[in-house]
């Protein structure tokens, strides 16, 4: 077996720094202790719970409300969570989803804790012990693998690798609205038996041009794999592949997925299989155990101890038997499917070591750290990574972490030297003017708008709010920035610009200043953080820089990736706040400034303050 990479070290010791830091950071110490996690909001309390029921493989799921709006963007689905009361032991869980006030989650125990529906309850973020452990046994396995271990040394080397390989093409598309750029990718991935990277700047098409790609492999009787870091990645490749009435497999936490993809999950399948009737029959079975252990109280003898314990074993049994049912049932749907889909801790928790694909997509690989790749990459024979590092990196709490590149993507990595790279080269978003600026700054101007998306008037706007007393300061409890100022005058910007604000946004790059502007606004208007509303997009966008300061410190407004995706997610108007003199100074926001002078789009915040 071949020694260590240093790479490989590096990365081993960046999970584990990142595990330290989710373990110092949710860490639950007392009452103030709970205060700092709601302040940085990795804790939602007090819940209110609305529903209880056994799911998934029988384990209870709890439906809860939230009295009060708060910033819930750190729970995504499949977070590792804990349920927990003062006084009480707490209960590892998953998350599942929240939409509003309302989410869901599930609990890894055989039943509800009685303290469940107590007042005081609430959920935390938890350190996810499994998923570090799966990145690094896939990091240590590299190893072993002669292959994956070659493309390991060849990512993290000095020297180019790949070939763009150049056909004549024989292809036969079934989407006839691609343009030349898209056509030539597919044309690559369909030829390619090694690594490839489809490079999809903001509104040309990636997602189309891959569910392409997937179509004509699977008329050559390829099997397709498809991953990426977030579940609403993955639904909308599996969408369009439904579309086109692909057998797909979608997998891992689906309770959440779009209503179109739900009956092509193992859940929806067995809804109409003679399996769900062996498996309702257990679950009742179950459910009859519990309600006898529930008899027993906190406070009860060691004979009715050792009984509900009896009670609770036979409930282990039986789960174990509906898992087994599910897992046969599973293999068969595998088996026939063309395409199977998931995150790639989900694609690791439901294939077989065995499993070999014949291609692996990788869709938002910009956001994706190196060892998820290095997770699922060996379930194929070749890799298409698609997405673009020029938009928001993975994120990463820990500072060292971040110090040692963890927060370096997968396709970060392979664009420095891969030559396998395809770029769509036309964008169908925005219009010109929206485009032009970040086609010049992060794709050497080689990002074409067509005809249909030309300027009919002025579509972009700087408000600047120099002069004003707009400036920042803390949140409640010292929490992220707030300029409750850059605020106070959107009513006047939405009236005065007869903005629609059903087909509008308003995004920040500060936690709290989305929070402020939820409890302001008007609830008719989306209002995200910019990192949540990457792969988005609006007819009118409102963006609140936030900062406004004397000594012109910018914050992670440094990171220009971020401007990139914010920039970029308007179609029609875009309206920018912020202080140029605080703003103005960095050598990239002095370049936006200028160019929103050059496109007469340079306004005083003092228009808006009658």
């Amino acid at each position: 077996m071949a020694e260590n990479h240093p790479h490989q070290d590096h990365l081993l010791k960046c999970i584990s720094l990142e595990m330290c830091e989710q373990e110092k950071r949710f860490k639950l110490d007392s009452g103030s202790g709970l205060k700092q996690l709601k302040s940085i909001g990795v804790a939602l309390h007090p819940i209110h719970v609305t529903r209880k029921s056994f799911g998934y493989a029988d384990y209870p799921e709890i439906e809860f409300r939230l009295p009060f709006v708060t910033e819930t963007s750190s729970f995504k689905g499949s977070s590792a969570i804990e349920c927990f009361l003062e006084g009480e032991e707490s209960i590892k869980g998953v998350f599942i989803g929240m939409e509003g006030k309302k989410g869901s989650f599930r609990l890894f125990a055989p039943e509800f804790p009685d303290w469940i529906e107590d007042k005081g309850v609430g959920i935390k973020l938890a350190p996810d012990q499994y998923t570090s452990e799966v990145m690094k046994s896939a990091i240590t396995d590299l190893n072993g693998n002669f292959r994956l271990f070659s493309m390991f040394k060849n990512i993290h080397g000095n020297d180019a690798f790949g070939t763009k390989t150049s056909v004549e093409s024989k292809l036969t598309f079934q989407n006839n609205d691609l343009n030349e750029s898209q056509k030539n990718a597919v044309e690559g991935i369909v030829n390619n038996d090694d690594l490839i990277i489809l490079h999809g700047p903001p509104g040309t098409g990636k997602t189309t041009t891959l569910i392409e790609g997937i179509l004509q492999q699977i008329k050559v009787g390829k099997r397709i794999l498809v991953t990426a870091p977030s579940n609403t990645a993955v639904d909308n490749i599996a969408k369009g592949l439904v579309e086109n009435k692909v057998n797909i497999l979608r997998v891992g936490n689906t309770l959440k997925v779009d209503g179109i993809i739900f009956p092509f999950t193992s859940e929806g399948k067995m809804r109409e299989s003679k399996v769900q009737k062996e498996i309702k029959r257990l679950k009742i079975q179950a459910e009859e155990f519990r309600k006898m252990a529930f008899q027993y109280k906190r406070r009860f003898g060691k004979e009715e101890r050792a009984q509900k314990s009896l009670l609770f074993k036979e409930v282990k049994r039986i789960r174990k038997e509906i898992r087994d049912i599910r897992d046969h049932f599973d293999s068969k749907l595998f088996d026939k499917a063309d395409v199977v889909l998931g995150t790639p801790i989900g694609l690791c928790n439901f294939l077989k070591t065995e499993s070999e694909f014949d291609t692996l997509v990788m869709d938002e690989s910009g956001q994706a750290i190196e060892p998820f790749a290095w997770v699922v990459f060996p379930f194929a024979k070749s890799w298409v990574l698609a997405g673009d590092p020029f938009q928001l990196p993975p994120t990463v709490l820990s500072r060292g972490a971040q110090k040692e590149g963890f927060n370096i993507s997968i396709l970060e990595r392979c664009f420095k030297n891969c030559k396998n790279i395809h770029f769509l080269n036309t964008q169908y978003r925005m219009r010109k003017a929206i485009a032009d600026f970040s086609s010049d700054y992060f794709y050497k101007g080689e990002l074409i708008t067509p005809e249909a998306q030309k300027n009919v008037g002025n579509h972009i706007t700087f408000f600047d709010t120099v002069g004003t007393g707009f400036e920042e300061k803390s949140g409640k409890d010292g929490g992220s920035l707030i300029n409750e100022g850059e605020l106070s005058i959107l009513e006047k910007l939405f009236e005065m610009e007869n903005i629609n604000l059903s087909n509008s946004a308003l995004i920040s790059p500060y936690a709290g200043q989305v929070q402020l502007a939820k409890d302001q606004l008007s609830k008719k208007l989306r209002i995200s953080t910019i990192d949540s509303f990457q792969g988005q997009e609006r007819d009118t966008i409102v963006i609140s820089l936030v900062r406004s300061n004397p000594d012109a410190v910018i914050g992670f407004l440094k990171d220009y990736r971020r401007m990139n995706v914010a920039i970029t997610r308007a179609k029609e108007r875009l309206f920018v706040i912020g202080d140029s003199s605080t703003i103005g100074q960095d050598p990239f926001y002095g370049s936006f400034l200028e160019y929103m002078e050059n496109q007469d789009g340079y306004r005083s915040a003092w228009e808006l303050m009658e």
